[in-house]
């Protein structure tokens, strides 16, 4: 198979610039690695590979005839099966959607195509993204490519996967409770959930709610940085979205962290956390000292963060699916989501103020907390990738998952304060399985996320550990 399907976007970027390689050739390689190795992951299910050459083969001549270029010009994409794009099927994993084609694109995909990107196709996802496990009863489940008896994680699995595998070089996802954390851990990949309002979504039914994000994918941090320069920036439409030049993201990741002060966390006080998790990380933590920061072990108070985070998803929850419920009947949607709705249904207007209020304190409780520290430092997940019958973990250390996302707790209570955080490639366990590491930033500061995640990333190179995938020795 072609080693140009294991180069980085970045890489990939450079060579389509200076003429090296065309957009058809690498599309070309990308395709036969996908007809290699998707039908045993199940990663990429709508699947356009005549129309991605045609966009490449037009992309190579807007090239030669000396026309401007995007960022991500000529790189290969499928996008996740929640984001609605124009003329292509998007079932978002739903058999009431399976037949649905969009007739616009959302903004993230608009940004995307703007900015030069082959659209390969889509990634396959959970069943409207409910649940970090990526399985529906339209395309089946997503096979982890370290271990494909084990899930991929979700709900940007399919991403995450195909990533991983060397279908493609960059994706997008969305994170709610970790959809664009979990699956970069279970895949030894990168993904971030960028501020609120640094990627701004439209359309969208909340557009003041800050709890779900839309945000890049990669095999490394220089990847998803690049990939931002094309999706950050300001849009009108997006009421939260801020004003910082997605040109931002093109400077030096480069930066001296003497002094710099972190904080470890192996389980944010209190969540039970596999111990293979902890030691597979534990095994890097010297790498901050090396690179010249102080690390502690410390962790703000999270109090009252479960649940804020299941109230505000329940609600949310009332809110995306009170529509379609009355379209398509409850019975047509599964369990899972049934029992979110009905609890936002149960919610009164006072449970929602309260919880809202206590948001509020937690924020102001870690914004004091990384005064002293400028980073936290957890597991992005609290247990290894587990196998792909189960439909989630029912208890992790002897402690029982009472609910489908329960076991999710270290990236759900990152999403209720607000902060950037990254997931990236922190370690294996001793059978090897991928371990991400969670790094959380300052209010707004996705950029210096960014530059930790990049110099740990460099002084590991785990990333460079790929799967055992066929023709890859």
């Amino acid at each position: 198979m072609s080693e140009l399907v294991w180069k980085t976007a970045v890489e990939l970027a450079g060579l389509i610039r200076r003429g090296e390689v065309s957009a058809v050739e690498i599309l070309t390689a990308c395709l036969e690695q996908i007809d290699a190795v998707n039908p045993q992951l199940n990663a990429i299910v709508t699947y356009l590979p005549e129309r991605a050459l045609e966009l490449a083969r037009r992309a190579d001549e807007k090239q030669a005839r000396g026309d401007k270029l995007g960022v991500l010009h000529g790189l290969p994409i499928a996008h996740k099966d929640l984001f609605e794009t124009a003329g292509i099927r998007t079932t978002m994993g739903s058999p009431a959607f399976s037949g649905y084609i969009p007739k616009s694109d959302d903004l993230i995909i608009a940004r995307l195509k703007q900015a030069g990107c082959i659209t390969l196709g889509k990634t396959n996802v959970p069943e409207f993204g409910a649940g970090s496990h990526t399985f529906n009863p339209v395309f089946g489940a997503t096979r982890n490519p370290y271990d494909i008896s084990k899930t991929c994680g979700g709900s940007s699995g399919g991403a995450a996967v195909a990533l991983a595998a060397g279908m493609i070089p960059i994706a997008d996802g969305s994170d709610m409770g970790g959809s664009l954390r979990n699956p970069a851990s279970f895949c030894n990949v990168v993904g971030l959930r960028p501020t609120p309002g640094r990627v701004p979504q439209y359309p969208k039914g909340n557009a003041w709610s800050t709890l779900s994000v839309d945000g890049p994918m990669g095999r490394t941090v220089q990847d998803v940085a690049l990939m931002l320069q094309a999706i950050a920036g300001y849009d009108s439409r997006a009421p939260i979205s801020l004003q910082q030049p997605a040109s931002d993201f093109a400077a030096n990741l480069e930066r001296d962290f003497a002094g710099v002060k972190i904080a470890w966390s192996p389980d944010l006080g209190d969540l039970p956390v596999d111990a293979q998790v902890t030691s597979a990380i534990e095994q890097q933590l010297p790498i901050f000292s090396e690179l010249g920061c102080i690390v502690d072990k410390a962790q703000p108070d999270f109090a009252d963060a479960y649940d804020i985070f299941q109230t505000l998803r329940a609600w949310n929850f009332e809110l995306s699916f009170a529509e379609r419920f009355a379209e398509f009947g409850e019975d047509a949607f599964k369990e899972t989501i049934r029992w979110n709705v009905a609890r936002g249904k149960k919610l009164s207007a006072g449970q929602i103020s309260r919880t809202e209020a206590k948001r509020t304190e937690l924020f102001h409780r870690v914004r004091v907390f990384l005064e002293t520290y400028e980073y936290l430092l957890l597991p992005t997940a609290q247990v290894p990738p587990f196998p792909i019958d189960w439909e989630y973990p029912r208890e992790i250390a002897g402690i029982a998952m009472n609910t489908y996302i329960d076991w999710m707790m270290t990236c759900a209570y990152i999403t209720v304060t607000g902060l950037p955080a990254i997931s990236l490639p922190g370690g294996f366990t001793a059978d090897g399985l991928p371990v991400g590491l969670q790094i959380v930033g300052r209010p707004r500061a996705d950029f210096a996320v960014l530059q930790l995640a990049y110099a740990f990333q460099e002084a590991t190179r785990l990333y460079e550990k790929r799967p055992p995938l066929h023709g890859n020795d």
